[in-house]
């Protein structure tokens, strides 16, 4: 896995994303990311690594957009892309994809809890869950 940063945008799958974004028209990046999101939600087999680094990219997108967010968007390695604001329907898309990203048959998942840094990976995704669902704190925050 092509990983230098534990948050949601320090990958391969991500940096593709965030190129392919940056390549279209505005208009089409909400139905773009829509795409990444579903694909994730859906799969019912096996979850590649690249496919769930899309969808924590992409969610987290989808955070960042929403009116009132405080999730920061991704300034570093793409900081002249804007997301128009999302539907909620799309905050509610990006938690199953988020969950499916979690679940016990996805790559990216068995890859961090491999890693030193799995239990952090873990809290940065509860953090962006939180964001999505409106959560003032992620389930296990005790601060």
């Amino acid at each position: 896995m092509g990983t230098w940063d534990m948050g949601p945008f320090g990958n391969d799958g991500a940096a593709d994303l965030l190129d392919d974004l940056g390549a279209m028209p505005v208009e089409r990046r909400l139905g773009a990311i829509r795409g990444v999101l579903s694909t994730a939600a859906a799969e019912r087999d096996y979850l590649e690594a690249p496919e769930g680094q899309m969808a924590v990219a992409a969610a987290a997108l989808i955070a960042a957009a929403r009116a009132g967010s405080a999730f920061p968007a991704d300034p570093v390695y793409a900081p002249d892309l804007t997301v128009p604001e999302p539907p909620r329907r799309l905050a509610v898309l990006a938690v199953h994809a988020l969950d499916r990203v979690l679940a016990p048959d996805s790559e990216l998942a068995e890859l961090w809890d491999e890693s030193d840094g799995g239990q952090e990976w873990l809290a940065h995704l509860a953090r962006l869950r939180a964001e999505l669902t409106g959560d003032t704190e992620p389930a296990g925050d005790t601060d």
